[in-house]
């Protein structure tokens, strides 16, 4: 017995193929890719599901040149730091990654993904695979390319996701930031707040993290629950995840001054109690 044929990259213990190097540490990544068996760094360019987690300066010129001396693949991943506008945070930046992916967002939440490559890494891979095996390998399938996610996709990325969306959406964010800063420097409270593009969040901390490990110990769950169900109970919906909030086409200024005026309320009652 076998693994199927065309069943390409079969499923292992990532810790049997993976090496982990924190977020903007590039000495640990540097030591990491002289091993010579790295074949590709997968990587959000700002982190977003433990906390935004922002780049050093230089991290993502340094995180390049390295993967290029090593002869290993750079790959960014997009489906959160599409926030930052139409191509992401790497047209923002002018990042030069040899792979980009992005997932839910480019269907408005419907499931879908998309991929794409350089010229050089598409050429390496022209005539890899035998096109029977296109299906089996972990992409594609009954479910890829379907007519629904199709039409969402391109719904989404004509309407929605659209320069003049984000020209709306960015400032709004900006103005939830500073609202969020104002309750807390009028609490006193040791938090901060960070925005990338049409994202933003508070953490339960008084600095930035610079990597993943940081922004997870300057996590709490009871707070976290507590920041929810308070702005719950009077009209608000944050993301279930972190204290976050993402602005929509549909997000008002109303909206915005209504989130700052219940979180100035929610910050007050908590220091009141410390």
């Amino acid at each position: 017995m076998g693994p199927r044929s065309g069943n390409l990259g079969p499923p292992v213990n990532p810790a049997e193929t993976t090496r982990v190097v924190e977020f903007n540490d590039i000495v640990r990544l540097e030591r990491e890719l002289a091993h010579g068996d790295v074949a590709v760094v997968l990587t959000e360019p700002a982190l977003t599901n433990v906390g935004m987690v922002f780049p050093e300066p230089g991290f993502h010129d340094a995180l390049r040149e390295l993967t290029r001396r090593h002869g290993t693949l750079l790959a960014i991943d997009e489906t959160h730091t599409i926030c930052c506008g139409p191509g992401g945070y790497t047209a923002e930046h002018g990042l030069e990654p040899d792979i980009v992916t992005i997932g839910k967002p480019i269907a408005g939440g419907i499931p879908a993904a998309a991929y794409g490559f350089s010229e050089d890494v598409a050429a390496r891979l022209a005539g890899r695979i035998e096109l029977d095996d296109v299906d089996v390998g972990g992409i594609g399938g009954t479910l890829a390319a379907n007519a629904l996610s199709l039409a969402v996709m391109r719904a989404t990325l004509a309407e929605v996701l659209t320069e003049e969306a984000f020209a709306r959406m960015i400032p709004l964010a900006q103005r939830w930031t500073e609202g969020v800063q104002d309750g807390i420097d009028e609490s006193r409270l040791p938090w901060h707040v960070s925005r990338l593009g049409c994202r933003a969040e508070y953490l339960f901390g008084p600095d930035r993290p610079r990597n993943g490990s940081e922004a997870h110990a300057a996590g709490d769950f009871a707070l976290e629950r507590y920041m929810h169900l308070f702005v719950l109970n009077r009209g608000i919906l944050l993301t279930p995840f972190h204290n976050m909030a993402l602005m929509s086409p549909a997000t008002t200024e109303a909206d915005v001054d209504r989130h700052t005026e219940v979180f100035r309320e929610a910050v007050l009652e908590l220091a009141a109690t410390l």
